[in-house]
This record gives structure tokens, sequence and C-alpha cells, in this order.
């Protein structure tokens, strides 16, 4: 697979390997955001994870992209769901659920497991609600 170089003069052109890049700050940020509000030490976390203090502090710095496996590793000595790193790594798609899971996910002051416990109750109750509306249009006379 050949790779076009961006045009020169255009900064708004990125190559696929920019895009690698940035998702690799981008997860590294969010980990350290996600450890110092843990307060936890690289060091510590390191330890947790079961992954070097050189290659956590890389993945940190943005110069190494984890794998699944290193992710999920990352996320249990957090205590946050794996599938929010997956998200913030590229791995998965943010899931859908309309403004007000929006609005849960973006809450900063929630740890990641509270917000998860709020996205499982709230989806129970919508389930809830539309097996009901399912059940009253199914017991109703027709006309």
């Amino acid at each position: 697979m050949t790779q076009t170089p961006a045009p020169e003069g255009n900064g708004a052109s990125t190559t696929a390997m920019d895009k690698v890049a940035d998702i690799g700050r981008d997860i590294g940020e969010y980990i350290r955001l996600q450890r110092n509000n843990a307060k936890i030490s690289l060091r510590q976390l390191s330890k947790l994870a079961g992954v070097s203090n050189p290659y956590l502090s890389q993945i940190e710095r943005g110069v190494r992209k984890p794998s699944a496996e290193i992710l999920q590793q990352i996320a249990k000595g957090l205590r946050i769901s794996a599938e929010a790193l997956y998200v913030q790594a590229g791995l998965l798609d943010l899931p859908s659920g309309g403004p007000v899971a929006d609005a849960i996910r973006a809450d900063t002051e929630l740890s990641e497991r509270q917000k998860q416990v709020l996205l499982d109750v709230y989806e129970s109750f919508r389930r809830e609600n539309r097996a009901a509306r399912t059940s009253d249009t199914d017991t109703q006379p027709e006309e």
C-alpha cells in the first residue's frame, strides 16, 4: 500500500500515519487523565496493569499505541471499563444512546464505573418501557 504525502502548504490534509499518531496521543492523554483522577502514580498503575513502567510512560506520551490486551490490563488497573479505552483508542465505535447517554459519558465528575452503572440502569428502563409499549399495542382490540 503506497501512501500519498500531504501536499506542501496544506495543513488540512493528513496521512493515515498521522491519524494513527493522533489516536496514540489521544489514548495516552486519556489514560494519564484517568490515572490522575484515580490518584495513582505511573509506577503504581504499571504494577497494577502488569506492564513495565517505561512502556506505560511511552503509551501516555503517545510514543506507543497499545494493543487491545494491554488496554484491557490498563483498564483493570484503573478500574474503568475496557470498552471506554477501546472507544478512546479507536478500536470500538462510540455506543449510541441519544443525548442522555452522551451527557452521562461527558460528565467529568463521574468515574467510568459510575457512568457505566448509570448507562446500564438508563438502558434497562428504556427496554422495560419499549416492552410495555409493545405489549400494550398487542393487547388492544382491533377496530
